[in-house]
């Protein structure tokens, strides 16, 4: 691993990667999963990124997460437009 990546860089690829994967299976696992539901999640987690009452470490995980939600839904609808 880059050693000049900060501890900040490191938990973001983590839960990004954590977040993504998590995506995908629910994706595989759930039939009744839509990209709309997803929609919605991430609406709420603007919401809750909005309400800015948290540490660092709180503030890495929810962009990591938010990017996550952004870059499956994204990825999801360029599929359906195929």
């Amino acid at each position: 691993m880059n050693e000049s990546l900060s501890w900040r860089d490191v938990k973001y690829n983590e839960i990004f990667e954590q977040e993504l994967l998590a995506l995908q299976r629910r994706r595989n696992h759930d039939s009744y999963c839509t990209s709309n539901d997803l929609e919605k999640v991430l609406e709420n987690l603007y919401i809750m990124n909005g309400a800015d009452c948290s540490s660092e470490l709180q503030d890495t995980v929810m962009a990591a997460t938010i990017a996550a939600y952004e870059h499956f839904i994204a990825q999801w609808k360029s599929e359906t437009k195929r």
